[in-house]
Order: structure tokens, then C-alpha cells, then sequence
């Protein structure tokens, strides 16, 4: 069967995924399935080089070369420990699906400049040191069509979660979170996806700050503070979780200078902490609302919850409170573990890039029409 790696390093900057993926070609047995997964860690200095880059106003050429250059090759070092753990020859891998990482994601542009979105990436570089073909550069075609590039999961979560008889709403709760609507196989309408705003990105930053750490193991420290149902209304009040689909954010808007700007500075940490997990938890649940309401849509019958915040209980808790109705159920139950849905995805996404298939929604970026996403380097 076709092999193929997938490659993701989100906005925790923690390190980079690498998944090995089976991929049957035939039309009637395309389902991917996960053999092996390695996670390659993110070195300090390129970490924090990486967070200045994403952080940065102003940005020198040789900054970002230099870092793009030290990330490609962590990320060959992490195909080629996958291979060596998975004991798989290089010549049975097809391509390598490589996301790269993200420094700015702007799909409305700034003060009337044209949309763009940058991820650091090197595919050439990544093709010669790995000696496979890369497929890089997913996003930028779906934002040629008008659309918003991103979330482009959702598409991975129709393959993979999309069945009869039973709505299902997948739930990425990675540094950012996004929802995927998925109606039953035999309904004609297209799922729904877009990004409801923060998860991780401001918890770990947060807790980082006051507590050391790159994140709050199990939502302890959230659950020890109490809402502070005040500043939850000033945060709320932010116009992004009020727009309708499609929609995307980032580090851009969500960051913690955003947080302070609503903090009177009489506040505990641990309460602020529990405020965010709370935060989180309600623009979810506007979300899925608003996904509901566009497509007339019942609760869904499962909630599979998926990336880094699927171990968080207190999240977790937090979102089962608002959706009763809703199963919460294991996303490892079908095969792929919470942790490695992304990087599968873009296995996924190179493996449609070489059969000539569109890799986009246009029910989810708001796309002109479907789009084959990527290019090819060849080794």
C-alpha cells in the first residue's frame, strides 16, 4: 500500500509531528490509516527565534531565513527518525505533506493591503535532505480562490468521521480551536468548519507567565480559580467570536497583550486561567451554534474532541457542560489518536495533491469553488 508522511508544528511551537500514513489508491478504499508517529522536539533557541518571528512588527530577511532554514532541517531529522523507528524504507514512501510553520496568517490582508498567510517552510531544502518528493504550500491556493486557507482539517475530518445516520461535530483544540459540522453521509449538504477562537494559545501563555511551563497539565491550575464572570463579558465582547462563517484567526489577534487590555490588574492568576478555560469553552459553543443554526441542524449525536486539548479534563468538562446532548467520544476509537489528526491530514492532503484531487471545502474557507491545494518538489 502507498506510504506517505505528514508534517505539523501548530502554534504551541512545542515541536513537529510526523505521521507515517497508509493510503489505499483505489477509489473505493481511500480511508487513510495511522502506522506510525514520532513527535521531533522544538530545540529552545529556534523555539523562542520563532515566537519573536510571530510576534515581530518589523522582520529582517536574514531572521527569517536563518529560522526557516534551522526549522526544515528539524523537520527532515523528524522523517527520518520515523523511518528508522518504523523500520521503513525510504523508497516505499510516496511524499512527504509538509504544513510548515505558521508566522502570520492574514486572510483579510491589513489596512487594506491584498490577503496573504505565511507559513516558514522549505520544501526544496526538505526534498534534498530527506530525498523524497514534498508537497508544501497547502494554503495559499485556496486563498486565490477568495478563500480564507484555513481551516483545511475539516476536509480530513469528512474522511476520516463522516458516516450514516449521525451528525458529528470534531473539535480541534490545538493552541487555536476549530469546529467541523459533519451531516450524515447520505444528506447532500457540506459540512461546516471555521475557527471559534482560542484554546491553548492564550491558557499556555498565560500560565507560562506565572507559573513556568509550556502548559497546564490536565487544566489543574484553570480549575483551582474561579470565572470571573466579568472579565469572561469584556473578552466576549471581542467582534471575531460574533462574525459569521468562514472565518480564521490566529496569533494576530489572540495573544496576551489582547488579554491585558481587559484586565484591571486586581485579578488572581489562577482565576484569570479559569476565565480563559471558560472563554474557550463559550466561544465553542457560540460556534456551534452558529454552525447549527446555518445548516439547520440537530446536536450532534458525538463530540470528538481532538489536538492538545483533548487531555485537558477541565476543558473537557467545560464543553460537555454546554453540549449535553452530545457524546464526548475518544477520536482514537477510529484509529487516530487525538494527538496526530493534524499531521495526518497533511499526509492526507499530499496524497489528493498527486492523485489530482481538490484538498479544499469551499462549505469551510469560503473558496470560490474546490481547489487541487499545494505544489510538488520533486528530490
Amino acid at each position: 500500500m502507498p506510504l506517505y508522511i505528514g508534517l505539523m508544528s501548530g502554534t504551541s511551537l512545542d515541536g513537529i509531528d510526523a505521521a507515517l500514513v497508509e493510503i489505499d489508491d483505489t477509489p473505493s478504499g481511500n480511508r487513510p490509516r495511522l502506522l506510525a508517529t514520532h513527535a521531533e522536539p522544538m530545540p529552545a533557541s529556534l523555539r523562542e527565534r520563532l515566537w519573536q518571528l510571530c510576534h515581530a512588527e518589523q522582520a529582517y530577511f536574514a531572521d527569517l531565513a536563518a529560522a526557516e532554514d534551522a526549522f526544515c532541517r528539524l523537520q527532515a531529522e523528524a522523517v527520518k527518525a520515523l523511518l528508522l523507528l518504523s523500520r521503513t524504507p525510504q523508497e516505499a514512501v510516496v511524499a512527504v505533506g509538509s504544513h510548515g510553520q505558521t508566522i502570520e496568517h492574514a486572510p483579510l490582508g491589513h489596512a487594506g493591503g491584498p490577503a496573504y498567510t505565511l507559513q516558514l517552510d522549505n520544501p526544496s531544502l526538505l526534498a534534498e535532505l530527506t530525498g523524497l518528493t514534498v508537497v508544501a504550500d497547502f494554503r495559499r491556493r485556496d486563498l486565490a480562490a477568495g478563500g480564507q486557507a484555513a481551516p483545511l482539517a475539516p476536509a480530513f475530518h469528512e474522511a476520516l468521521f463522516r458516516v450514516r445516520k449521525e451528525w458529528r461535530l470534531v473539535l480541534n483544540l490545538g493552541g487555536f480551536a476549530n469546529l467541523t459540522l459533519l451531516p450524515p453521509a447520505e444528506d447532500p449538504r457540506a459540512p461546516l468548519g471555521f475557527d471559534s477562537g482560542p484554546a491553548n494559545a492564550l491558557l499556555d501563555a498565560w500560565h507560562a507567565r506565572h507559573r513556568g511551563g509550556e502548559f497546564d497539565a490536565d487544566g489543574a491550575w484553570a480549575a483551582s480559580g474561579r470565572v470571573d464572570e466579568m472579565l469572561l463579558c469584556r473578552l466576549l465582547a471581542e467582534p471575531f467570536f460574533h462574525l459569521p462563517p468562514p472565518r480564521s484567526t490566529g496569533r494576530e489577534l489572540f495573544h496576551l497583550d489582547w488579554l491585558e487590555a481587559h484586565l484591571t490588574g486586581k485579578e488572581r492568576p489562577e482565576d484569570v486561567q479559569a476565565t480563559l478555560a471558560e472563554l474557550t469553552a463559550e466561544s465553542v459553543a457560540l460556534a456551534v451554534t452558529m454552525a447549527r443554526e446555518r445548516l439547520e441542524a440537530p446536536a450532534a449525536a458525538r463530540l470528538i474532541p481532538c489536538g492538545g486539548g483533548a487531555h485537558n479534563h477541565d476543558l473537557l468538562a467545560r464543553l460537555a457542560n454546554r453540549h449535553p446532548d452530545s457524546a464526548m467520544t475518544d477520536a482514537g476509537a477510529s484509529g487516530w489518536p487525538a494527538d496526530w489528526l493534524e499531521a495526518g491530514a497533511f499526509a492526507w492532503l499530499a496524497w489528493r495533491r498527486l492523485q489530482g484531487l481538490p484538498g479544499n471545502l469551499p462549505s469551510v474557507t469560503g473558496a470560490q469553488g474546490p481547489r487541487i491545494l499545494g505544489g510538488v518538489y520533486a528530490p
